[in-house]
């Protein structure tokens, strides 16, 4: 059907000629109501965001030689990162000569895993980027199910 025949069927039937596939001979062109589809479209970007998990990551920083008492309340802070449902990036910086004692860094960095293992789970294994250390923590499950179900509730009871 020429162009011009589809252009004034949709004319008079009060629908758009969209053009689907402007590449092939002859052209494909449909006939629709392109507002309610533009809008259908937007509405299922919608949902399909609503459904996705947005993690923010917090950095909790560290140095070789930390006190014991810096690092519980650095391990306390991250835990409460862990619980909020966000991930952690624990960094472990090297200054100096400290970046020959590597095997201190990765004791520290052993510990740092073995406390945050009952509330998050490493997303990867440790790694040297430069002079830092880095391991990232996700939440455990457990975590985001109790997060969730709450939320549920709280928009139920809304």
């Amino acid at each position: 059907m020429p162009i011009l025949e589809a252009l004034r069927r949709a004319q008079e039937s009060g629908y758009d000629l969209v053009e689907i596939n402007a590449t092939s001979r002859p052209p494909i062109c449909k006939i629709m109501d392109y507002g309610k589809y533009k809008f259908q479209q937007e509405k299922k970007a919608k949902e399909a965001a609503k459904k996705q998990k947005v993690f923010k990551i917090k950095e909790v920083q560290l140095r070789p030689h930390i006190e014991k008492h810096d690092l519980d309340f650095k391990m306390k802070r991250a835990v409460e990162f862990l619980q909020e449902g966000d991930k952690v990036k624990v960094v472990l910086m090297f200054k100096g000569r400290e970046i020959q004692h590597i095997d201190i860094g990765d004791n520290l960095m052993h510990k740092v895993i073995e406390t945050l293992s009952e509330h998050g789970v490493p997303e990867r294994n440790v790694v040297m980027e430069g002079r830092n250390m880095i391991a990232i923590f996700m939440p455990a499950k457990k975590i985001q199910q109790k997060k969730k179900e709450t939320t549920d509730a709280q928009t139920q009871n809304k």
